[in-house]
């Protein structure tokens, strides 16, 4: 299970009571900085936007690549580590708007993750330090470290222990 806090809803839907739960000007406010970045090539440029305006923690050589979407409303609940690739156009959600409901959960990633593109990251999710995530994922629950993981929904391809077997082979294999 995703690890993220209920806040329920009386009335319409989550989404129609949007701004009673996140400022107009911060969401107007994240949209303009977000969308300057997602078609910005420069990554040392989105990084800085990425901490200076919307409060994501970013690691040092982290790329995000163009087009990638980081939530409009939370983006201050996403943490990315150090040396990490964010594939072209992944979403990173840590907002769920449904219908008698709305959730929220941290997004945690770690230090030397590559996630592929087209990904969408749901929200509540640790994706452990050096985990690999194919394109087109859908990640609904946490990664552990090391793994190599991929589909939607996801499931594990190859554990770290795994992973480490197949280089030892491969390595061999040259010798």
């Amino acid at each position: 299970m995703r690890k993220t806090k209920r806040y329920p809803v009386e009335g319409s839907n989550a989404l129609w009571q949007i701004y009673r739960t996140v400022p107009f000007l911060k969401v107007l406010r994240n949209f303009i900085v977000i969308q300057i970045a997602r078609y910005t090539p420069i990554i040392p440029v989105k990084n800085w936007l990425y901490r200076t305006f919307l409060g994501m923690k970013v690691g040092d050589q982290t790329a995000f690549a163009l087009m990638v979407m980081v939530d409009i409303m939370f983006p201050e609940k996403i943490s990315v580590g150090r040396n990490t690739i964010i594939g072209y156009n992944t979403t990173i959600l840590t907002h769920e708007y449904l219908i008698k409901e709305y959730r929220l959960g941290n997004v945690n990633i770690g230090d030397e993750v590559m996630i592929g593109a087209n990904s969408m990251i749901l929200p509540g999710v640790t994706i452990g330090d050096g985990a690999i995530v194919s394109a087109g994922s859908l990640v609904h629950k946490d990664v552990e470290a090391g793994a190599f993981v991929g589909g939607n929904p996801m499931s594990v391809i190859y554990t770290k222990d795994e992973m480490d077997k197949r280089k030892q082979m491969t390595n061999s294999d040259d010798i």
